[in-house]
């Protein structure tokens, strides 16, 4: 079974999806809570992978209104400099203290506990609030991960306003993307 991560239902509803091929859980906003569910999912006897789609901010624009695959992600909020380089855990010899690598191709997404409104210190071509939590759990615990996110805003000061517009507007996309690469798995 592959488990597919959401934050919120409002960006893929539950209905939508053929629940015999994929197995959807909201895990809620932010690290802590999208750690939990993904950790659950990995621990799963049945998951053979995760997919952790959802909406990002764009600091590219030309991933504005796009269904994007993450190749990259980094820690954004966490800072504990001088100790570690910003985006890296200090004192942890997991392997996964900084960046974590999902895909040979794709963009660079940067996550963090908090709604981007402005360029932040840590480069990146999007940013969300779960994806590094997924990412890390699914690397510990050796399970695929696939990471697509849909630029629904510019990560600006208008950008909680555009997010609530264009929180839904990916999940077409999302199921077209699972459709194709259902059809290439079927042959």
């Amino acid at each position: 079974m592959i488990y597919v991560l959401v934050a919120l239902e409002t960006e893929l509803p539950k209905d939508s999806i053929d629940e015999t091929k994929y197995k959807v859980w909201y895990t809620g906003v932010g690290k802590v809570n999208a750690t939990l569910f993904a950790t659950m999912a990995a621990i799963q006897s049945d998951c053979e992978a995760i997919i952790n789609f959802g909406t990002a901010g764009c600091l590219n624009q030309d991933m504005a209104g796009k269904l994007n695959k993450v190749a990259i992600v980094r820690q954004r909020d966490m800072d504990a400099r001088p100790q570690a380089e910003l985006g890296q855990t200090p004192f942890e010899n997991t392997g996964l203290q900084g960046l974590i690598k999902v895909a040979e191709r794709g963009c660079v997404l940067s996550t963090g506990d908090n709604f981007v409104t402005e360029q932040p210190e840590l480069e990146s071509d999007l940013v969300d609030m779960e994806g590094y939590a997924i990412a890390k759990v699914a690397k510990h615990f050796h399970k695929p991960c696939l990471m697509l996110k849909y630029g629904s805003d510019m990560a600006d000061e208008d950008a909680p306003k555009t997010w609530e517009e264009n929180q839904a507007a990916g999940a077409e996309a999302f199921l077209n993307y699972l459709d194709e690469i259902g059809a290439i798995n079927d042959d």
